[in-house]
């Protein structure tokens, strides 16, 4: 049957973990450890199936119900609008039925050779675990090397670049001890990690631009890779940042674009003033990366979606490395989640290798599944 209709949708919660707990960032309070990813399942009246994150209601996918294939995806144009919400199931399913990995099926979407491919399919990743979890600390060097701990853990897990939260002094800390603790936390992951991983910091717009410009000056030496989220979006701060960067010989990289998508980040892209954009890649999802990837990869810019607490992101995202050239790192939010067997994947010298299975090589513990919908999920049937 090459074009049958969805007749059963499938909504739930799964119940995960993450390591440790996760502290603050610059904006908010503790994250902790528990995450719990939502994801649909779709199954088309031939008996194929696909899931993956969703965030659609009970209303959006009653309202889809009984479509045909066709008519939610096609390989030219990705997800039809009313089916963004379900797009990571529908790309599952749709790569399952072509017998491919996401991957592949997605460079074929991208006009791009899957002969080019290299098996296996690796993408470099960072651990993006490290959060405030020192603010309970008086003493700099104490915090510093809590942190430090942290990234050693991230670093025998396999991670080779990682993202350290900055910021302390927004909220958490008052200004100059917080930013002096940021300094020495970023000294001290350098040392435990080595002169040659990446090192991101994400500042959750808990800078402004003089802060920038101090805490890039006082940490020169431990050759930061990216500034993420310095401050609110402002093109006349970013190019001032930028200049200055230049004047003082810096070759850190701007990054934004996880908090409200502004699409006047694509402009600064294309302006070569932003090098980095990260919108969110289950809020702004597959089929709209798959155009945004293309028209950054035209302008040399940088793609990397980001990714945190919604756990499908450690797999999904990494799969737009295959059409979108300029994709420079998963995100990775280690956790694990019950009902969910991810051992395809792996993460190992900074780099995970994805599966060559069809869809995205994950597969659910139909008991845990079926509990968790009968829960607080919901299950709709055509007819």
């Amino acid at each position: 049957m090459e074009n049958p209709r969805i007749v059963k949708i499938e909504w739930a919660r799964l119940e995960g973990q993450r390591p440790r707990k996760a502290g603050s960032n610059a904006r908010l309070g503790e994250h902790g450890s528990a995450v719990r990813p939502s994801i649909a399942r779709l199954a088309a009246e031939d008996g194929s199936s696909g899931f993956g994150p969703c965030r659609a209601t009970r209303e959006q996918a009653q309202a889809v119900l009984g479509a045909r294939l066709r008519e939610a995806f096609s390989p030219q144009r990705g997800a039809a609008e009313a089916w963004i919400p379900l797009e990571y199931a529908l790309v599952d399913l749709a790569a399952k039925r072509a017998g491919q990995p996401v991957y592949a099926f997605a460079a074929g979407m991208a006009g791009r050779a899957t002969g080019d491919l290299p098996h296996p399919f690796r993408v470099p990743c960072y651990d993006t675990s490290l959060y405030f979890d020192d603010l309970h600390l008086d003493s700099d060097d104490e915090g510093a090397a809590l942190i430090a701990a942290e990234a050693r853990e991230g670093y025998e897990r396999g991670h080779r670049a990682f993202k350290i939260k900055v910021g302390r002094g927004g909220r958490h800390m008052e200004l100059e001890k917080g930013t002096r603790r940021d300094v020495a936390v970023i000294k001290a992951v350098r040392q435990a990690v080595g002169p040659q991983p990446p090192i991101m910091l994400d500042a959750n717009n808990g800078y402004n631009l003089n802060l920038a410009k101090r805490v890039l000056a006082e940490t020169v030496g431990c050759k930061i890779f990216w500034l993420e989220e310095a401050f609110h979006e402002d093109i006349v701060l970013y190019r001032d940042l930028k200049e200055w960067m230049g004047r003082e010989g810096l070759d850190v990289l701007i990054a934004d674009g996880e908090g409200q998508a502004s699409p006047s980040l694509m402009e600064w892209a294309r302006d070569h003033v932003v090098d980095v954009v990260q919108y969110d890649y289950l809020g702004y999802g597959f089929t709209r990366w798959l155009d945004t990837g293309r028209q950054l990869d035209a302008w040399g810019a940088r793609s990397a979606p980001h990714h945190y607490g919604g756990y499908f992101g450690n797999y999904a995202a990494g799969h737009l490395a295959a059409p979108i050239r300029g994709f420079t790192f998963v995100e990775w939010d280690e956790a694990a989640v019950t009902g969910c067997d991810t051992s395809a994947y792996s993460v190992r010298d900074g780099q995970v290798t994805l599966p060559d299975d069809p869809g995205f090589g994950l597969h659910l513990d139909e008991t845990v599944f079926a509990r968790a919908v009968a829960s607080d999920g919901f299950s709709l049937s055509l007819g």
